[in-house]
């Protein structure tokens, strides 16, 4: 489960944070003056989610950077998957 918390409970927190990533392998997303800054997650989560991507989903991060498609907002994300199903 991922939570958001701010900068200062994460900083007066931290023992109870790092005690619940542990043993539950929740994920605490760090936010400073609303804006997410942050993710605090275990080891585990890391290395099974982060480190060891599948090597498909570093190419398509890599083409969808070229292409120009990575910024893309959820709206116009959506107009695309739209306009290819209206093309099928």
């Amino acid at each position: 489960m991922t939570q958001e918390i701010s900068a200062l409970i994460a900083r007066t927190q931290l023992g109870q944070i790092l005690e619940r990533v542990k043993k539950y392998q929740d994920r605490f997303l760090i936010s400073k003056k609303g804006e997410a800054t942050a993710v605090i997650l275990s080891v585990e989560d890391y290395l099974k989610n982060i480190i060891k991507q599948p090597k498909s989903l570093t190419k398509l991060q890599e083409q969808a950077k070229k292409a120009g498609t990575n910024k893309l907002a959820l709206e116009e994300i959506d107009a695309e998957i739209k306009t290819f199903r209206q093309g099928r």
